[in-house]
């Protein structure tokens, strides 16, 4: 895939609304499989719309889809965040993560298996498992998230918790693992 094309696939508007099945659905496609149409080299559309992710059926491998979700996410959609101690994190916004898995895996279900608050009120923690389906097999991965209950500077604590613990179990899948381990590889 050419340098920024994930990028300008995630940001293309959709020519019509596309309703989605649920995510858990396993319906099988009678048709040949068919990959997600990449835009041009030409394609500039980057006013942020929906992307019309295949709903058909599921239509690969789970091998292919994992592989797919291995690739390095474009830069161009990893944020950084500066810590209180001043170190930056790198991540990938939830919204861009569950663009990517309609793409990729647009068979995916995923659920909070549990919310637990400490038991001194500080803080929250989500359980979030995330479930690929291919044709050949399935694979769930879950992972946690904690928030401060203090911090309410952008949502509230439970949605941050539940976005951490969301983008973690992606990444156990592949998809921004390459953030994790990033100064272990440049270095």
């Amino acid at each position: 895939m050419a340098p920024g094309a994930l990028a300008r696939l995630l940001l293309r508007r959709a020519p019509t609304p596309c309703l989605a099945r649920p995510f858990a659905a396993k319906a099988r496609a009678s048709r040949p499989p068919q990959e997600p149409e990449l835009p041009s080299e030409d394609d500039d559309d980057v006013a942020g719309g929906e992307v019309a992710a295949p709903t058909e059926g599921i239509n690969k491998p789970l091998a292919e889809v994992l592989k797919e979700l291995g690739k390095r996410v474009p830069e161009s959609l990893v944020k950084t965040r500066i810590e209180d101690d001043g170190f930056a994190i790198k991540y990938i916004p939830w919204h861009i993560v569950n663009k990517i898995l309609n793409i990729h895996a647009p068979e995916w279900s995923g659920e909070v298996r549990s919310i637990v608050y400490s038991s001194d009120g500080n803080s929250v923690s989500v359980v979030y498992r995330v479930t690929l389906y291919g044709t050949d097999a399935e694979v769930y991965r879950e992972a946690t998230g904690t928030a401060s209950v203090d911090d309410t500077s952008y949502g509230d604590p439970v949605q941050k918790a539940e976005a951490m613990a969301f983008r973690r179990a992606c990444a156990r899948l592949g998809l921004g693992l390459h953030l994790y381990h990033e100064d272990a590889i440049d270095a």
